[in-house]
């Protein structure tokens, strides 16, 4: 039995091999419904049969090559990644929200042969000058010939589970995309952690995905639901006042979104805001990508009710992380709860030192979650994986109960003359300002304090708000030296398509 450091791994079906285990036990139950279509368990199998056949038949494809899928929120993403992973392919997901030169970057970079796209992408695909892509299959048609040109497979062969399954690429907050190798072992181990926490992926549950597909979070909720014989709505795009009715009429009792979805759906007309009823169908509301303030966190609490919200800590390369009770939202402020089932976290200073209660270090996790690597960057692997220890840069620090608290992020950090300055930690105070929407805090070059710390702004009602109102409210709360500056009100912040804030985009204004 493979192991991962310290942890067993438990024997499971692949992604396909569950399909098809649902399919046998209830052939008839619906599986996924998109946009564009309904698949039941059957059908869903079937699909993801031919997807393999066709894979297996496709010469571009053998050997087991990379691939790409370039699409927004569909059925497809299920059946391709399943059917893929099972002949031996990993899939690079490229955001449809990058221009054709980003997505030719991370095509070329994963030396991927074949693309598949969706209708709304094809013409950003055929305008790239791909190094590598030799064949592009786009859904509908052409792929339902593509997938039908061979009778689907009859039996889904054993594969490797440490192999890479996929291929997301990091958000690029801080640098250049990297691509991390995910294996089958390692979603199909979060997959269970996952029914234990959150309740919600029992083969009687409904999965509402909205999140970008695309995504390593995005991703592992809809094919968990699938993975145990839920049923799972798939969005292609996010409508606040669509999420709501979905929520109520569908019975849905699981749902992921990150903070610019709570803002957005907590910013409608208080007339669409009217909830006497609450959702009696919802188990769990779970968060994650960006940290979610207290302020915030008041309001969905008030909004959804109480024994709901789950803020999750994690990385696309060392999966879940830590994971925030429903039961602790109110009592542990700015914090991101305890290890995350068959997770061991350790709290590190500088030297190497386990870091006491209190204490501010860099965050490591080991568990049968962790990534394989980055592709073709093996500085870089070797600097995120230390001894079967997984960092992505993350400052954190203990309290005496063992709980976790993410202060920022160690290259978001801001030294200030000398001292070091936490960015999350400003970011809440201002976000506790009335008029204040949403904040963000940037160290930007200073001749006489080595940086400077400025604030971005967003307000309630788009108009500019007093600096020195803002610097009156920071006072009673932070030290001098934190108050930032500067202050700039701006219309929105730059977010990647995970909800992430792009603090090098502010830097660089």
């Amino acid at each position: 039995m493979p192991e991962t450091g310290d942890f067993k791994l438990i024997e499971a079906p692949s992604i396909a091999g569950a399909i098809a285990a649902n399919a046998a036990r209830h052939p008839d139950k619906i599986a996924a419904e998109d946009t564009f279509q309904t698949l039941s368990y059957a059908a869903l199998d079937r699909r993801a049969r031919a997807v393999l056949a066709a894979a297996r038949a496709e010469p571009l494809l053998a050997d087991g090559e990379n691939c790409a899928l370039l699409a927004h929120n569909r059925i497809e993403y299920l059946e391709l990644i399943a059917g893929l992973s099972a002949a031996g392919n990993a899939v690079a997901m490229p955001s449809p929200r990058l221009q054709t030169e980003e997505i030719q970057g991370v095509c070329d970079d994963a030396r991927v042969r074949v693309l598949f796209v969706d209708p709304a992408n094809e013409t950003k695909a055929a305008a790239a000058s791909f190094d590598s892509v030799e064949k592009i299959i786009v859904l509908g048609p052409g792929y339902e010939t593509w997938q039908n040109r061979v009778p689907a497979a009859a039996t889904l062969p054993d594969i490797d589970q440490e192999r890479p399954f996929t291929i997301p690429y990091t958000s690029g907050t801080t640098g250049k995309p990297k691509g991390v190798l995910l294996s089958m072992r390692s979603r199909v181990q979060t997959f269970f952690g996952m029914q234990t926490c959150y309740g919600c992926f029992g083969p009687q549950d409904r999965f509402l995905a909205l999140a970008p597909m695309c995504h390593g979070a995005g991703l592992v909720f809809p094919l968990a639901s699938v993975y145990f014989g839920g049923y799972t709505r798939i969005l292609d795009a996010f409508d606040p006042e669509q999420v709501l009715k979905v929520l109520d009429e569908s019975a849905i009792s699981g749902v992921f979104m990150v903070p610019t979805h709570f803002h957005r759906i907590l910013n409608l007309p208080e007339d669409l805001l009217v909830n006497n009823s609450g959702f009696p169908d919802l188990k769990s509301i779970i968060s994650n990508a960006a940290p979610l303030s207290q302020a915030l966190k008041e309001k969905i609490i008030g909004f959804f009710g109480t024994g709901l919200l789950h803020e999750t800590y994690g990385s696309t390369e060392a999966g879940i992380v830590a994971n925030l009770e429903p039961a602790d939202q109110l009592r542990k402020i700015q914090c991101v709860g305890k290890p995350f089932s068959a997770t061991a976290i350790s709290i590190r200073s500088e030297e190497g030192r386990e870091c006491a209660p209190g204490e501010i270090g860099e965050l490591f996790s080991r568990s049968a979650y962790l990534f394989n690597g980055y592709w073709q960057r093996d500085a870089e692997t070797a600097a995120a994986m230390q001894d079967g220890w997984c960092t992505v840069g993350d400052m954190a620090r203990f309290d005496e109960e063992g709980y976790v608290y993410i202060v920022d992020r160690k290259k978001d950090m801001i030294i200030t003359g000398g001292i070091n300055v936490y960015p999350r930690e400003v970011e809440e105070v201002l976000a506790k300002h009335p008029q204040v929407l949403e904040a963000a805090v940037v160290g930007l070059p200073d001749e006489e304090w080595g940086e400077r710390i400025k604030a971005f702004i967003v307000t309630c009602d788009g108009a500019s708000v007093d600096d020195a109102q803002l610097r009156r409210h920071c006072e009673p709360s932070l030290a001098g030296f934190k108050i930032p500056r500067e202050f700039e009100t701006i219309l929105q912040l730059p977010r990647n398509a995970s909800g992430k804030v792009m603090k090098k985009a502010l830097r660089d204004r």
